[in-house]
């Protein structure tokens, strides 16, 4: 596994510094190091380690959305209002109504088959997203107006939305019973969720000031609470529960309380950011199954940019009636457009459910990742300074 570890990092290192070099994501050099060192390509990766390639990958879904919290400040995010609740769920929602109108004459798909695809596709990657909002952030760029504020909000909540919409949607498709509540668990997982990450950066706030905990320790117990509300919300059977928005919202109470000390963490997580970075994306290429590719075809192509429009759409929506320009709501549809994460959490579980469209969504969730996240990262990266104004004096 050693091994693995330095073949990850390094090559991670080397195609993400050859892409930066040309002007392109380093994120895209770190997914072709995957896709060439994993089983579908020269194979060299220990089987060990892409065992618990998804924990890894959570892993570093916590740091980012840990970051997320240190650094969204609440004041900003209410200045944007509606347009943030809506970013939530409309453009997946959006996103989900134009697969089931396209995917049964391109693929020739059922529409619950077409559901279950959509409730896999329309998520978008927090992983791609929240770092480049976290970025904007750090240099002022749209701060003023909380355009990133409200991106990365939206972008954590829509993958809880969307879980909860592809696990309603499998059921239906195994012959179980969908009741109402399953969508009213969906206000209220946010909603404790919230709740948990506030009490509990109360609480170590408190514990931190109290004993004058270094700031090293108070990673180590971060890390320790956020890993226990991962934890929480896959076995809270009675009370829905929102563990990844508990774990920003924490993050998020500690910088209301103390600025000071959510710039001290933030400096150490960011660092932490950086191997976690490699980790994340190497292994979502080592997941990306190049043979499932030979079936796919135009068409499938053709479906996830179809489906984008109505996503990009859905983003547009959003926006109507607030004062941004329309840069500012282009950059705003761009930015919203990249997936990885969820896609390659979720992509495989309807082939492994034994799904008839199993094998169509895996191939078509690859398309998207392959797709979107190198492309919508680019696209975020090449025009921030262009569509945003910076806010020289946050």
């Amino acid at each position: 596994m050693l091994i693995s570890i330095a073949v990850i990092l390094l090559s991670g290192l080397l195609f993400g510094t050859i892409c930066k070099k040309i002007r392109f994501p380093a994120l895209i050099g770190m997914i072709i190091a995957g896709i060439l060192t994993g089983p579908y390509g020269l194979d060299i990766l220990d089987g060990s380690i892409l065992n618990i390639s998804s924990e890894l990958r959570r892993i570093a879904l916590i740091i980012i959305l840990i970051r997320a919290g240190l650094k969204l400040d609440l004041k900003d995010l209410k200045k944007v209002g509606r347009p943030a609740v809506l970013m939530c769920f409309v453009p997946a929602c959006f996103e989900m109504i134009g697969m089931i109108l396209f995917a049964p004459p391109l693929l020739g798909m059922s529409v619950l088959d077409a559901a279950i695809l959509g409730a896999v596709i329309c998520a978008v990657s927090p992983a791609v997203v929240v770092p480049r909002m976290i970025r904007l952030i750090d240099e002022n760029y749209g701060t003023k107006k909380g355009i990133p504020q409200m991106i990365l909000a939206g972008a954590s909540v829509d993958d809880v939305f969307v879980i909860v919409m592809f696990t309603s949607f499998t059921g239906l498709a195994k012959g179980e019973n969908v009741s109402w509540v399953s969508f009213v668990n969906i206000p209220v997982s946010i909603l404790t969720g919230i709740a948990v990450g506030i009490l509990s950066g109360i609480i170590l706030y408190w514990f931190f000031e109290k004993f004058n905990v270094t700031a090293v320790v108070q990673v180590i117990i971060i890390f320790a609470v956020s890993f226990v509300m991962n934890w929480g919300e896959g076995v809270s059977a009675f009370i829905p529960f929102a563990g990844l928005i508990a774990i920003m919202s924490f993050g998020t109470e500690i910088k209301r309380k103390s600025p000071e000390m959510s710039k001290a963490l933030s400096e150490i997580f960011d660092k932490l950011w950086l191997p976690a970075e490699i980790f994340l994306f190497v292994l979502v290429g080592a997941s990306v199954a190049t043979d499932s590719l030979k079936n796919a075809g135009l068409l499938a192509v053709l479906l996830v940019f179809s489906a984008l429009l109505f996503r990009v759409a859905g983003v547009f929506v959003c926006m109507l009636g607030t004062k941004l320009s329309f840069k500012e709501k282009l950059f705003c549809m761009l930015a919203y457009t990249p997936k990885a994460t969820v896609q390659a959490a979720i992509g495989g579980l309807p082939l492994a459910m034994g799904l008839e469209c199993g094998q169509t969504v895996l191939t078509v969730s690859v398309i998207a990742i392959i797709i979107t996240a190198p492309v919508g990262a680019f696209l975020i990266d090449l025009t921030y300074k262009k569509l945003l104004s910076k806010d020289n004096n946050i």
